[in-house]
């Protein structure tokens, strides 16, 4: 362009697009980036996957349950625990959601997520990354690494998950149920217990039952473009795995709560009750997996259903007597 073109360029206003309409302003033209940058802090949020947080104090929680631990400094570990395995979660999600985002666009729900959608710079979202691993690394080493070791040995799984495990068959489902497992884990170190195998290999067959769900939405739902672990199951398999998965699940509990030699003859009874619960819990999330073709995601069907909520309800409520 020559400068007379440039000086030109610079002193004539652009003709309004509308007869009758007022040329654009400095302020209307700032309006589309500041629009954006303002929707940043709200994109930020939703990859963080809030409603999903819910998962880490239930699990971590379990050992000081049974394990009737109500003190101060008992709930103060756990509590502690539990934000760790927050922040490692969102750093889980973030870096999940960076990886998958050409993937994602290939899914009908997941494309509206910040990155696959482009609401959220790809910069911004590793800067955010940045951020909570710092602030991770800052909480492990305030609790000890000792005591804190079930959250980078959760990291590090979840790194081999976004990378490689997600899309090797049955390793996937493995792989995100042993993330659970650490959890678990966790909660019996804060508190300063020894870990139950049976309670461990209860989470571990409960999560495999959710993961195998979520799998079995996914073949109903969408293309197998998206995931390639797809390719290693069919529904008939997974209805195999989720029927064996439940069966090892209810198991495992029943041994667990039936292993405490202190119980009295009302205790008892109380224990019967709870399994009898869970077993209620159990059939009906498989009634809405099989029936209802649930479970795309397990949290939001346990959240969100009347007689799930009611079942953890009377759960909590048998727990306290005993306690």
């Amino acid at each position: 362009m020559s400068g007379v073109e440039s000086t030109v360029s610079r002193t004539t206003p652009a003709a309004p697009a509308v007869p009758g309409a007022a040329p654009p302003t400095s302020l209307d033209r700032r309006a589309g980036p500041l629009r954006r940058a303002l929707r940043i802090p709200g994109a930020l949020l939703r990859l963080s996957r809030p409603y999903q947080w819910a998962k880490n104090p239930v699990v971590i929680a379990l050992p000081a349950v049974f394990l009737h631990r109500w003190t101060p400094g008992a709930l103060g570990s756990v509590l502690w625990a539990t934000a760790l395995f927050t922040l490692a979660s969102v750093a889980v999600y973030t870096l999940n959601d960076i990886v998958d985002r050409e993937r994602d666009r290939l899914n009908p729900s997941k494309r509206h997520r910040p990155l696959a959608s482009g609401e959220l710079p790809v910069a911004v979202a590793w800067t955010y990354l940045a951020v909570v691993c710092a602030a991770l690394v800052a909480g492990i080493v305030v609790a000890s690494p000792e005591r804190a070791w079930p959250v980078p040995a959760y990291l590090a799984l979840n790194l081999a998950y976004s990378y490689r495990l997600k899309h090797l068959a049955l390793v996937d489902a493995f792989a995100v149920a042993g993330g659970f497992v650490l959890r678990a884990v966790q909660g019996y170190l804060a508190l300063g217990a020894r870990p139950s195998p049976w309670l461990l290999l209860s989470v571990l067959t409960m999560c495999l039952l959710f993961a195998f769900g979520k799998r079995r939405r996914e073949l109903l739902d969408v293309s197998r473009d998206h995931r390639p672990a797809l390719a290693g199951y069919s529904v008939q398999f997974i209805d195999y795995l989720i029927m064996v998965s439940a069966a090892l699940s209810a198991m495992a509990f029943g041994i667990f709560l039936m292993a405490d030699p202190n119980h009295n003859g009302a205790a008892t009874a109380l224990v019967f009750l709870t399994l009898g619960v869970s077993l209620f819990a159990l059939f009906r999330y498989l009634q809405l997996l099989v029936v209802g073709n649930g479970g795309a995601d397990p949290v939001r069907t346990l959240f969100r259903d009347r007689l799930l909520i009611g079942s953890g309800v009377l759960w909590i409520g048998i727990f306290v007597t005993l306690s």
